[in-house]
């Protein structure tokens, strides 16, 4: 209950935050919208809504996916402050990813990580923990992030027409 409650309160306040700035909301509704750590928080709404009032959706991914990208910080440093207690209390999933890291480098599963559904505040709690470099964290997460916002922009700007297309004609 207190989660739905939560969940709620962030939809209003991005609503009006994004509706008196714009571009400008967007970036902070997707910062505090990925800050928060394993309690997800329905960002991907808010890029589908305003790109498809907006129709650039170029712009509206890479505005969410910065904003986002920022956002992730927090896992990162949650993982350089709670290095012991993090790896003592879930050693099974840093052993896990360690295999995957191993096999396809820190970058590659950040950007890969951020670009999916995938916990990607995991995957900032591990690279806080291993000290990886936060300029490198920062651009593996933008990249992940623009690119799912993009294309779910994209999708969003295009999935009126495709839609009237498929159904009603040309």
């Amino acid at each position: 209950m207190v989660m739905s409650g939560l969940v709620s309160a962030f939809i209003s306040w991005g609503h009006y935050i994004i509706a008196a700035f714009g571009y400008p909301g967007l970036f902070i509704v997707s910062i505090i919208g990925n800050a928060s750590i394993i309690l997800p928080l329905p960002t991907i709404l808010f890029v589908i809504a305003f790109a498809e009032v907006h129709k650039d959706f170029w712009l509206v991914g890479l505005v969410s996916g910065l904003g986002a990208a920022i956002g992730e910080l927090t896992g990162y440093y949650a993982g350089m402050g709670g290095r012991l207690l993090i790896e003592k209390n879930h050693k099974h999933l840093f052993d896990r990813t360690k295999k995957w890291v191993q096999k396809f480098g820190m970058f590659l599963v950040i950007i890969f990580f951020a670009a999916t559904p995938l916990p990607a505040d995991v995957i900032g709690i591990i690279a806080g923990i291993i000290r990886y470099d936060v300029k490198k964290f920062l651009l593996a997460n933008f990249i992940g992030k623009a690119v799912k916002f993009t294309v779910l922009a994209y999708a969003s700007v295009n999935a009126i027409d495709f839609i009237l297309k498929m159904f009603v004609g040309s």
